[in-house]
């Protein structure tokens, strides 16, 4: 039965061992015998051995086992005959193409592929080789009742039409205003789309529990297996033996001021070799998270599940305990700490001459935020930045002045698009958003970083060791040409003709400086740019013009790092916690994984926001703000408020009464007759018509009058929009 893939009957069964005849009878009984144990049964006239599974099946995802590994079930299994269905270990980072390295979230269905280990414990493993569709029976969205109307649930996917009804005795016990987790039941013909609720997540009256939404929705795990929290208790303290004592170095931290983590660390000094005038030496030292967490442990297993720490403005989900995160490893002021540092030599020009890395033990001298370093510096230093300016801080600085002359030279991509961030007051809810002001303290940091991040991929290719690279590949060709289109209809020129480097965006970007089309220039430069990812193999780095890039700097929040640690760790013979050969067998898979997780969280983060703020919004309806135009499509247009930075969308019918036409090269709707456009990154203003907490959406209707233009004649990349309503 088993070798046969579950295509075995008796029929078969008797002609591949030769039973003619009256021993048939025999069989017969044998088969009886084994299907009344419940050994084997009995299934569309083919009899299945219940200890095996099929070589290719479908499988739901129930959970994670005490070590953080993903557990699945048959979907096909009838339990009545069957018994309790095998438990499946599917394994994260294994699929059979990029598009399915994410890991499946709890309920999701898979086709995988299974393989039997003869371990009691896990019988088999599974290997994803794509998504189901009927996942999409699965739906998250929040319960809500109400008389005559019965239970309901609005799902918070923005492109969700309607409520789904939840019948009684469908509900699991969930409350109103409950996160939950749903199956689609459709009903006969016509009728209205119902569901079951499958799990109960969080109450979302309390609005400090708005990230679950997206928690869930992307499948994020928020939570740690016994094991790997029993596992992060029981470490100890690092051995100093076989480290360099740097703590006589005045390394200090510079985070932002609620950072709850500190990784890395820096110093300076000028260079007092002779040689070398007007050069400086630099040390970046980061948290040894390599010495706590090894390959194989329950804790690492976690860490490459989860790929990364994701930043809510309301909380974090980290990549390690807090054990980890914010005791063993953070570089904590006056305390001893294990860190693998870098150490490098740069000329009067910027040029690195060399570099090394070692172990050491450090003794943060200072935890200062970007703003306190940056004040003093400004001439308004506090009491603790006061001692540290002359001996530290002017140090630092000059160190920076330097290598920002490398930086120049090299010339990197710099789009000018500032963030925007949410400051929440006690009750979770948007007090203000705010955009952080850029100052030099964030390049210093950030400068730092980048040269060590350079110095450990080019020690590691020395040592031809394998490792994650940072890959950053230059843009695609369609989109030069698209952005070439573009750029004429503002008087800008993209010269398509030549091998592209970031400084020739850069151009672009100084000519729109300044120009009503400055950040529309900006937007759609970013747009033209590939995704950076990671990659065992080397494709350089093209936002940043460098050949080769890694990632060291964050091993606490990136799983990416500590593989580079531990390729260090193992090139370098600094200890026995390097890099293993599971590590190397699993690198394609590692990066692959991490990747996935690094485009989930930011997913994940930006969704909250937008949530956080239409939370925010929900009481304003019917008032009118400012804003830009940052999306344009044949249905409208999207816009982002100017002052909170919520992005909604305006439908093409509050535009006028006449036909829009939607031009692609320019991203603009033309009026047919009068040529009123409305354009990428335009200033508008808009009159909020509707907000959707739960889901993020905001819908608004054009206040402004666009721009005059001549009528659109629609050419062959021009579209006619629906008639207005």
């Amino acid at each position: 039965m088993q070798a046969s893939g579950g295509k075995a009957g008796k029929r078969e069964i008797a002609r591949a061992f030769d039973i003619k005849g009256g021993d048939r009878i025999a069989l017969k009984a044998m088969l009886k015998s084994l299907a009344d144990t419940g050994k084997i049964a009995r299934r569309h006239r083919r009899l299945i051995d219940t200890s095996a599974l099929p070589p290719i099946a479908a499988v739901e995802v129930v959970g994670l086992d005490p070590d953080g590994d993903l557990i699945g079930v048959p979907l096909e299994w009838d339990e009545t005959v069957l018994g309790k269905p095998p438990r499946i270990l599917i394994e994260a980072g294994k699929a059979s193409s990029r598009e399915e390295m994410r890991p499946p979230a709890r309920g999701e269905r898979i086709l995988a592929k299974i393989e039997p280990t003869g371990d009691p414990a896990w019988p088999f493993k599974a290997r994803i080789v794509r998504r189901l569709a009927d996942s999409g029976k699965r739906v998250l969205g929040i319960f809500r009742t109400s008389k005559g109307q019965g239970a309901r649930i609005i799902p918070v996917d923005k492109k969700a039409r309607h409520d789904l009804r939840v019948a009684p005795g469908d509900e699991n016990g969930a409350r109103d205003g409950e996160l939950v987790a749903a199956e689609i039941r459709r009903g006969a013909g016509r009728g209205p789309v119902s569901a079951k609720v499958r799990e109960r997540l969080g109450d979302m009256e309390d609005q400090r529990n708005i990230s679950l939404i997206a928690i869930h929705q992307h499948g994020i795990p928020d939570s740690f297996p016994e094991r790997v929290l029993a596992e992060a208790a029981a470490l100890k303290p690092f051995s100093p033996a076989g480290r360099t004592d740097l703590r006589t170095v005045p390394l200090i931290t510079i985070d932002p001021p609620d950072a709850r983590d500190h990784d890395d660390a820096v110093w300076a000094e000028p260079d007092g070799d002779p040689a070398n005038p007007g050069g400086v030496k630099v040390i970046v030292a980061i948290a040894d998270v390599a010495a706590y967490v090894r390959s194989g442990t329950a804790l690492d297993r976690e860490a490459r599940i989860r790929g990364n720490s994701v930043y809510f403005p309301d909380r974090v989900v980290p990549m390690l305990p807090e054990r980890i995160s914010n005791d063993l490893c953070s570089l904590r002021e006056k305390e001893d700490r294990p860190a693998l540092a870098c150490f490098m030599t740069f000329d009067a020009s910027g040029t690195k001459k060399n570099h090394r890395f070692d172990r050491i033990i450090m003794r943060s001298a200072a935890k200062l935020s970007y703003q306190d370093a940056q004040a003093a510096i400004d001439g308004r230093p506090n009491a603790v930045t006061d001692t540290l300016l002359e001996p530290v801080l002017k140090p630092l600085w000059q160190a920076y002045r330097v290598l920002m002359k490398g930086r120049r030279r090299r010339e990197p991509l710099e789009l000018d698009l500032p963030e925007r961030k949410l400051i929440l007051d006690a009750h979770g809810l948007v007090e203000r958003v705010v955009t952080p002001e850029r100052l030099d303290a964030h390049k210093l940091v950030e400068e730092f970083m980048i040269q060590a991040n350079v110095a450990a991929a080019e020690t590691l290719e020395a040592k031809q060791s394998p490792f994650l690279y940072r890959v950053h590949e230059p843009p695609a060709r369609e989109k030069l040409v698209a952005l070439s289109e573009f750029l004429k209809t503002v008087g800008l020129s993209l010269p398509l003709g030549q091998v592209m480097r970031p400084k020739h965006f850069n151009r672009i970007l100084a000519a729109a400086a300044g120009k009503d089309y400055q950040h529309v220039v900006n937007e759609i430069v970013l747009r033209t740019q590939a995704q950076a990812v990671y990659s065992p193999e080397n494709k350089g780095h093209f936002g940043l013009t460098l050949r080769r890039y890694a990632h060291f700097t964050s091993p606490i929040r990136r799983y990416a790092d500590l593989i580079v640690h531990r390729g260090l760790i193992s090139a370098l013979g600094l200890g026995s916690d390097g890099l293993t050969a599971e590590d190397i067998a699993r690198l394609a898979d590692t990066a692959d994984l991490v990747s996935g997780a690094e485009r989930r969280a930011m997913a994940a983060e930006r969704e909250t926001i937008d949530r956080l703020i239409a939370a925010h919004l929900s009481g304003q309806t019917g008032s009118t703000f400012r804003a830009r135009i940052s999306g344009v499509v044949g249905a409208g247009l999207f816009v982002t408020l100017t002052e909170s930075g919520a992005d909604g969308f305006v439908p093409v019918s509050t535009l006028g009464r006449e036909y829009f036409v939607y031009d692609q090269t320019r991203h603009a709707l033309i009026g047919e007759k009068s040529g009123e456009t409305f354009q990428l990154g335009d200033r508008v203003d808009v009159r909020l018509v509707e907000t959707a907490p739960v889901s993020g959406g905001l819908r608004f209707e054009m206040v402004s009058e666009g721009r005059s233009g001549k009528p659109a004649s629609p050419p062959r990349n021009i579209r006619r929009s629906r008639r207005p309503r």
